[in-house]
């Protein structure tokens, strides 16, 4: 957005984190009330795991229905729909918030869609992209794109259960949110899904992950938030990593999970092993003091991430497993250990397991001996980092920015009045039609009556004369 602004496009963006200077061309419409709606979810990630998938899976949509519920009833947002303003472009983040769309029928908008984790059911329903289950990994599982039976029979039946769960949990909370949020809600949100958007801006790349099918209408621009040219740190840490002649450890659970709130013993494990460590440690702490803490370990509420990953004395990254943080780690060439916790979490590091890029501990088996086993590895064994370089080279090989081919086809789509001509045919067939299930029944059904209706030809054919005779006489 920030990108369009500079461009000279008149932004206007609905989020709870507005800029703390002013920009040039660039509106925030500030919501408030998602604090209060996200806090249950959110204070209690840490205990994600502990939770049966259904119940999980009831959370994230909780959670999901609960952010779109308190956007559309802001305050600042219900004035932005009472206004008479106009917009040329719709640019709306596709994460069960199918009710949002109605701000492209409301606004008279062509949309597209912004997926922060890559493709899935909602965005592929969008534009009619394919994803076969016999080698496309659903994102909430950890298989790779070549799959045993077993792994392509459960990637089956979940994507099976991902439809099943859509139309019965999401489907009537979304549309009831549509119909209550916006004047005048016509077409249905289900026509609105089928003709709303026009594009669809994936986060994530073929190089960091499988290569899969697309629609026209959905482009990769996976990692548009790195900076290519890394940006000055403060002196001060600029210093600390300078001087780090046995290399750097950076430490982070992203932005939802905080350190300060893992439980002690888990905290004394990692205190536990940096303390031995001859590198350097930056974890990001949310609190002032950290108790215990070893001389070799600095802490800080908030790090600049992309540009501490991008100095050449970081030999590690911890991390949670989150996508935009594995893909800045990869663009820098630097190997990880992952603390997946929910999400795609699972599913990133396993590619980098699997990569040779990095290594996965789980949550609940955080020790000070599995740490300082998975730290010692990947320090230890310079593949890691020869692995996570050669993606790093890979990804970057690209004929422009992926911020610079996002904002291309933002452009476009303007240009174009919605681009219909890049709509495919399939967002106009049924599930049946889709599928060809009425042309396989046929192929199925027909020979069989054929072959049906020529038996009993030949069994008559070939029936003695007098019972033919006594046929004709019971006719007449």
């Amino acid at each position: 957005m920030k990108a369009l602004a500079e461009r000279g496009h008149e932004v206007t963006v609905v989020s709870p984190f507005p800029q703390s200077k002013p920009l040039k061309n660039y509106r925030d419409v500030t919501t408030t009330d998602i604090w209060q709606a996200s806090e249950p979810f959110i204070s209690n990630i840490l205990n994600f795991n502990r939770k049966s998938p259904f119940a999980n899976i009831m959370r994230i949509y909780n959670l999901g229905h609960a952010i779109v519920n308190s956007t559309l009833n802001d305050p600042a947002v219900v004035k932005l729909i009472d206004s008479k303003e106009h917009f040329d472009l719709v640019i709306l983040e596709i994460f069960m918030t199918d009710a949002m769309l109605g701000f492209a029928h409301h606004f008279k908008a062509p949309c597209i869609g912004i997926s922060t984790f890559g493709a899935s059911k909602w965005t592929n329903d969008l534009v009619g992209t394919p994803a076969p289950p016999s080698f496309v990994p659903n994102p909430f599982l950890s298989f790779t794109d070549h799959m045993s039976f077993g792994e392509r029979m459960i990637n089956t039946v979940m994507s099976a259960a991902e439809v099943l769960i859509e139309r019965v949990l999401d489907y009537p909370a979304q549309n009831e949110m549509y119909e209550n949020s916006f004047p005048d809600p016509k077409p249905s949100l289900q026509e609105l899904k089928k003709s709303a958007v026009s594009l669809v801006l994936l986060n994530n790349h073929f190089s960091l992950s499988y290569p899969r099918p697309y629609a026209t209408g959905m482009i990769e621009v996976g990692g548009m938030h790195i900076n290519r040219s890394p940006k000055p740190l403060p002196d001060d840490i600029q210093r600390f990593m300078d001087n780090a002649t046995d290399g750097i450890i950076y430490f982070s659970m992203g932005s939802n999970i905080k350190s300060k709130d893992l439980p002690p013993e888990k905290r004394q494990a990692f205190l536990n092993v940096f303390s031995k460590l001859k590198q350097k440690v930056l974890w990001k702490w949310e609190d002032d003091k950290l108790p215990s803490k070893p001389d070799n370990v600095r802490i800080q509420s908030w790090w600049p991430q992309d540009d501490i990953l991008a100095h050449p004395n970081v030999r590690l990254f911890i991390t949670h497993g989150g996508l935009l943080s594995t893909t800045e780690s990869l663009y820098h060439g630097v190997p990880v250990i992952g603390i997946p916790v929910f999400g795609d979490q699972h599913l990133n590091m396993a590619k980098a397991e699997r990569g040779g890029y990095g290594l996965s501990v789980a949550y609940q088996a955080i020790s000070e001996e599995r740490l300082s086993t998975a730290i010692d590895a990947i320090l230890n064994d310079s593949t890691f980092k020869q692995n996570a370089q050669a993606i790093s080279q890979r990804y970057r090989d690209q004929p422009q920015s992926p911020l610079e081919l996002a904002v291309f086809w933002v452009e476009y789509i303007i240009r174009h009045k919605g681009a219909p001509h890049i709509r495919t045919a399939a967002m106009d067939l049924n599930f049946v039609q889709y599928h060809n299930l009425d042309i396989i029944a046929t192929l199925i059904v027909a020979p069989i009556l054929i072959i049906y209706l020529l038996s009993r030809l030949i069994c008559r054919k070939r029936a003695p004369k007098n019972i033919r005779k006594n046929d004709r006489k019971k006719r007449n």
